[in-house]
């Protein structure tokens, strides 16, 4: 859903590299998919406020760098994070502002995909599937859901509401001062 949203507006987007003391998977590359750090790199990070947000999910940790998304925020991009549930409400918390979208296909799409992987152990299976339960028990928390049942659908709604998000009033309020002014 991301390299489609991606190709079809890479200029108004950049999707944030979260950084994970998880190993690779087969074709990662550290600094593309993920940046791979050890858990004392990883709690170096936390200890020196290098992260937006971090969490531990299913026995590892996932945190998202602050130098990258300042760096394409200034560029003008919209900056998408790919994140678990705890870190997203706690970038929620820290910046109000924050368009929080709920992304998740059906209960059985979901274990179909995993599954489909053939990466995982039935443990690590069935520890995500009780955790997409936990995750679902705050999805009144977002400000929408996306059903993502057919790709191109699910990108089009997402863009849509990305764009709704920038005309907001909150999101403009130096263009509302000066309009004041200039109408003055």
């Amino acid at each position: 859903m991301m390299k489609a949203l991606l190709s079809e507006h890479a200029d108004q987007y950049a999707l944030s590299i979260s950084a994970t003391t998880r190993g690779p998977r087969e074709g990662e590359v550290d600094g593309r998919e993920y940046f791979f750090k050890t858990k004392e790199q990883f709690e170096q990070m936390i200890a020196e406020d290098a992260l937006i947000e971090h969490a531990c999910y299913v026995g590892n940790y996932y945190g998202t760098p602050k130098s990258y998304v300042m760096e394409q925020l200034e560029a003008g991009k919209n900056v998408i994070l790919e994140i678990e549930i705890q870190g997203a409400l706690k970038v929620k918390e820290r910046f109000p502002d924050t368009l929080l979208l709920f992304v998740t296909p059906s209960a059985q799409e979901l274990e179909r995909r995993l599954r489909g992987r053939g990466t995982e152990t039935d443990e690590v299976i069935k520890s995500r599937l009780k955790r997409a339960v936990e995750e679902a028990e705050f999805m009144d928390r977002y400000d929408y859901i996306l059903v993502n049942d057919d790709l191109e659908t699910c990108v089009r709604e997402m863009h849509e509401l990305i764009q709704a998000q920038r005309h907001k009033t909150s999101q403009n309020q130096e263009f509302i001062v000066e309009m004041k002014e200039d109408l003055k």
